[in-house]
């Protein structure tokens, strides 16, 4: 940013209809009328300056708002990622799981099968020579 008088180029169109209005003004004005001339100039270029400043807060606080908005955006994007990479570990252990359950159950149906045929050996008389 360039120190000394504002840049001209960028003064908002309110800025430029005052300074315009100023101008005219100060264009009809009767020579006798000179201190009120010069006094609707000043205001008009505080009104200008302020509007200015104004504007150039407003800019500012734009590109605050839109550097917020940015950082959730990504923000989420991240978070999304992680939900991803949670639902697939999640999966991945329910997979897990079930396979585990399923290995138990058949463990449990041959260790059953494995008593009943224990049992079974005890109820048979022994064999006679």
């Amino acid at each position: 940013m360039k120190s000394g008088c504002p840049d001209v180029m960028k003064l908002s169109w309110p800025a430029w209809a005052l300074l315009l209005a100023v101008s005219i003004a100060a264009a009809q004005a009767p020579v006798g009328d000179l201190t009120s001339r010069e006094q609707a100039i000043q205001r008009g270029q505080q009104a200008a300056g302020t509007a200015y400043r104004d504007l150039r807060q407003a800019q500012y606080d734009a590109k605050l708002a839109e550097q917020d908005f940015l950082n959730a955006q990504e923000a989420q994007r991240v978070a999304r990622e992680h939900a991803d990479e949670m639902k697939r570990q999640m999966d991945a252990a329910k997979k897990a799981l079930d396979a585990a359950k399923l290995k138990e159950s058949q463990t449990r149906k041959r260790y059953d099968e494995a008593l009943t045929r224990v049992d079974e050996a005890f109820k048979k008389p022994p064999d006679k020579k």
